[in-house]
């Protein structure tokens, strides 16, 4: 891996606005690259936006899905990434030519390659189809890359297939914070009022977004999915007003010993750099323990338990009214 300066941005989208949105894709990465970032992550699903999809039908949604990567906003990307000769990721809604909608998330590179991570562990709406392979590539500033989106991260199998395909960096698109929970002590519901009077009263609102419902969750996880495996960071995320839900961007890039590079504080679309130091890669922690691996004795983690079960059951578990408020069937008790 060569060393190189990565950008990790929080965006506040419009819902169903794809115009806005990429308007403030476009100035925010073209911010980052004049600060000579040339790896630039956005959020899940900033393109079209996120929370607001539960409430879609099938044809609404396709409606807003494009193909990849040949779907015009798609080409704008790659226009700009080979403009600013930076490795741009986007999340979107893609369709494919049979049909199937995926929450997927597009990479966009300087040398005209570009990879598609199809997220695994869908749940925002019964008409995605969830992805079925990890997804790791090179890019053209010498380094390896591996996505997983927002829930696929929460997965600790998912970390360590990707980082044992090679990834170095582990480019972490999400949607979360102040998301209702059926855990005491994950997460919760902000109340919008102090989103919405946040010029008024900032501090109230930082408390939240720096609290448990923010920060002091991710903190409890996600430094240990870098750690672990060995790999940077880079964890991008909605901020503000997502529908009824409030997400609280911490915008952070993490070093592969998990330690924080840099981070947002901000209440509003920002973007924070680091530089990655790749002499750092070979010895540390995670690194070692992949190499001291016993796989014959991992055979258990491939067989189902019986208490399996989808992903959006397992989301809405705690509450059996957000499923009946969402298009589709309910998943099978």
């Amino acid at each position: 891996m060569k060393s190189v300066r990565v950008a990790a941005v929080q965006m506040h989208h419009e819902p169903g606005d794809i115009s806005t949105n990429l308007a403030t894709i476009e100035r925010v990465a073209r911010e980052a690259a004049e600060a000579q970032a040339k790896i630039i992550a956005f959020p899940e699903c900033c393109l079209q936006g996120y929370w607001h999809l539960r409430n879609l039908s099938r044809e609404e949604l396709f409606s807003l899905a494009e193909p990849l990567p040949t779907g015009d906003h798609a080409a704008s990307i790659r226009a700009l990434s080979e403009e600013l000769q930076a490795t741009i990721g986007v999340g979107l809604i893609e369709r494919d030519d049979q049909g199937r909608l995926f929450n997927s998330y597009f990479v966009a590179m300087p040398s005209g390659q570009f990879a598609v991570h199809r997220k695994l562990h869908v749940f925002v709406s019964p008409f995605l189809t969830p992805g079925d392979d990890y997804t790791v590539f090179d890019t053209p500033h010498g380094c390896r890359v591996g996505v997983l989106i927002c829930y696929d991260n929460n997965l600790v199998e998912n970390a360590r297939c990707t980082a044992l395909r090679g990834a170095e960096i582990l480019l972490s698109p999400h949607q979360t914070g102040g998301c209702k929970s059926g855990s005491p002590c994950a997460m919760g519901p902000i109340d919008p009022a102090l989103w919405d009077n946040r010029e008024h009263d900032p501090a109230k609102i930082t408390a939240e977004f720096q609290g448990d419902k923010g920060r002091g969750w991710l903190m409890r996880w996600l430094p240990a999915r870098a750690h672990d495996n060995g790999m940077f960071l880079v964890f991008a995320n909605g901020v503000g007003r997502d529908d009824d839900e409030t997400r609280t961007g911490n915008a952070m890039i993490l070093d592969c010993y998990g330690r924080l590079l840099a981070e947002s504080k901000d209440l509003e679309t920002d973007l924070v750099l680091a530089d990655l130091d790749a002499t750092l890669l070979e010895r540390s922690t995670g690194q070692r323990w992949l190499k001291a691996r016993r796989p014959e004795l991992y055979s258990a983690i491939a067989e189902r338990t019986s208490r399996e079960r989808s992903t959006r059951e397992v989301r809405f578990e705690y509450d059996a009214k957000e499923l009946d408020n969402i298009p589709g069937e309910r998943p099978a008790k």
